[in-house]
């Protein structure tokens, strides 16, 4: 009998303990949000790729995962400065022009998570991760906003959540 609850214990905890690192969609503004996650494989950078609303050309975000696992903003790449884009570099960042694209880097821009609100328009918006492209406007429901964290999550949060990726 005591094996039995030891082996309950132990596969009870084992379903909660958080051991897989994922990229996190975690809908905002909701009694009851619904979780999207990626599974984190040995890349340790990924991109978000989206189309400006108003210049409708490219933008191209690079970041990195840090060692505790949290959010590195390498550089944004644009072609287009004006509404929303910036045309200079503050502390910290670095501007340059090359061939008519504009690339902002960061020096040491490390953040938790970010929102990330997915519009109903008809623009890209791709996140990218280890070559392939996922296409948030399929994956996330439209008119609603994520917070975008990386983290480790157990067996019972990935039941929970809907897994975007194989």
């Amino acid at each position: 009998m005591f094996g039995i609850i030891v082996l309950l214990c132990v596969v009870g905890i084992s379903f909660f303990f958080p051991y897989q690192q994922v990229f996190v969609f975690t809908e905002t503004r909701s009694d009851d949000p619904k979780l999207y996650y990626l599974r984190i494989e040995d890349a340790r950078d990924f991109q978000i790729i989206f189309t400006h609303s108003i210049h409708k050309s490219d933008v191209i975000e690079l970041y990195k995962i840090t060692e505790d696992s949290k959010i590195q903003l390498v550089s944004m790449m644009y072609e287009d400065l004006a509404i929303g884009m910036p045309g200079h570099a503050e502390e910290g960042q670095t501007f340059e022009e090359k061939d008519g694209i504009y690339k902002l880097s960061y020096d040491d821009k490390v953040i938790d998570s970010f929102t990330l609100f997915v519009a109903d328009i008809d623009m890209d918006l791709i996140f990218k991760y280890k070559q392939k492209d996922y296409d948030l406007k399929k994956l996330l429901e439209r008119s609603k906003a994520y917070e975008f964290k990386v983290k480790k999550v157990s067996l019972y949060e990935q039941w929970k959540g809907a897994k975007m990726n194989d």
